[in-house]
């Protein structure tokens, strides 16, 4: 269930006109990129900390800091599309 509304609220919130980027990936990759995400998250507060990047999301943890761009100390599953996509 957890899976479930994580991967509804991102594509609710990908489809936001700032995150208009991430509609770049595909739908698969978004899809794994959900999954992967749901998984590194070990509190399902809807949130990475550097440290549950690198255990979950290696290649992201490496971008961390960029895809923190606010410098909150978490990332969120739209950051990461977005910052994503734009490579």
């Amino acid at each position: 269930m957890k899976s479930l509304l994580l991967t509804l609220t991102s594509l609710a919130l990908i489809s936001t006109a700032p995150l208009a980027s991430a509609l770049t990936l595909s739908p698969a990759e978004t899809a794994e990129m959900t999954a992967n995400f749901a998984k590194a998250d070990k509190n399902g507060d809807g949130k990475l900390t550097e440290a549950e990047a690198k255990a979950g999301m290696p290649r992201i943890a490496k971008a961390f800091s960029k895809i923190d761009a606010q410098k909150t100390g978490t990332i969120t599953l739209p950051e990461i599309l977005a910052f994503v996509a734009a490579r």
